[in-house]
């Protein structure tokens, strides 16, 4: 699931493939932005922001992008042209060469929602459910919004403290999953530092002790910090490919630190519920639900 460490592996990815390239062909299969066309334009940087992506071009334009729950960006590296050789006759193998077409990633085509083609790389974006233009000098309308992020140079622990505590009475995984709070956490980071911290994911943040919750943002951000690089996240300090996570995805299996089942419930407000995972016996409900 795209969290925070993934958009920032997505983004440097990207960044290192197209940064500095003009961009030769581009293909948008969304209706919004059916018509335009990008080409001509240098890719100047691509970068995260929490959960979102702003890809800059040249001429003071943006593309914002949202991995959302099932997006992703595919890279593909474009073979090179074949040297250049008189034609030969007509159907002879020399005649037939032709380039390969410059379509990277995988996935069903109609999943397809951009495809961003340089002479050396194409990008191809899968299920983005945002994509749009916006002016470059205009970006604080799209992410202006987002708290502190985990993973950029602004991530700042007592501001983000403080947001989380605005509504002292919100359940704890709602309060870190709002992205005005703090950018860059998901459901499953929501569950995994719930877990950690010992923590019923509907404690009110505001009954949480001052040093807990500083610790908890601590945890939060290293545990960003490690998973950027790594394409299997991990929570836990052990090396098996199936203990990778404390409780997310582990209904019905052992806790790790008290054998008793992992559980879900739901949480979030009507217009969203989601599920969360924890252990009845580590993190102890304070509404016993």
């Amino acid at each position: 699931m795209p969290e925070g460490d993934t958009v920032w592996r997505t983004a440097h990815a990207l960044h290192a493939a197209l940064a500095g390239h003009a961009l030769v062909r581009t293909d948008f299969r969304v209706p919004r932005l059916a018509t335009v066309d990008l080409s001509g334009r240098t890719v100047l940087e691509v970068a995260p922001r929490g959960k979102h992506l702003l890809t800059r071009l040249e001429g003071g334009l943006t593309l914002h992008s949202h991995l959302g729950m099932e997006g992703t960006w595919r890279l593909a590296e474009n073979p090179s042209p074949a040297p250049f050789r008189p034609a030969g006759k007509p159907g002879s193998p020399r005649a037939a060469r032709t380039r390969p077409p410059l379509l990277g990633g995988s996935g069903p085509a109609h999943q397809i929602r951009v495809v961003l083609t340089t002479d050396g790389h194409t990008a191809t974006g899968y299920r983005l459910p945002l994509l749009e233009l916006v002016r470059t000098a205009e970006e604080f309308s799209v992410v202006g919004h987002l708290g502190p992020d985990l993973l950029g140079p602004d991530w700042d622990p007592a501001e983000a403290e403080r947001r989380l505590l605005q509504d002292a009475d919100r359940p704890l995984a709602e309060a870190l999953l709002d992205q005005r709070n703090l950018a860059g956490i998901g459901n499953v980071y929501a569950a995994e530092l719930c877990f950690l911290a010992h923590t019923s994911p509907w404690t009110p943040v505001g009954s949480l002790t001052q040093p807990l919750l500083s610790r908890l943002l601590t945890v939060a951000k290293r545990l960003l910090e490690a998973n950027k690089d790594r394409t299997v996240r991990r929570t836990t300090n052990g090396h098996r490919a199936d203990r990778n996570l404390a409780v997310y995805g582990r209904e019905h299996r052992p806790c790790y630190r008290c054998g008793t089942p992992v559980r879900t419930g739901r949480y979030g407000p009507p217009e969203r519920i989601r599920t969360i995972w924890y252990c009845p016996h580590c993190q102890p409900d304070p509404h016993n639900n």
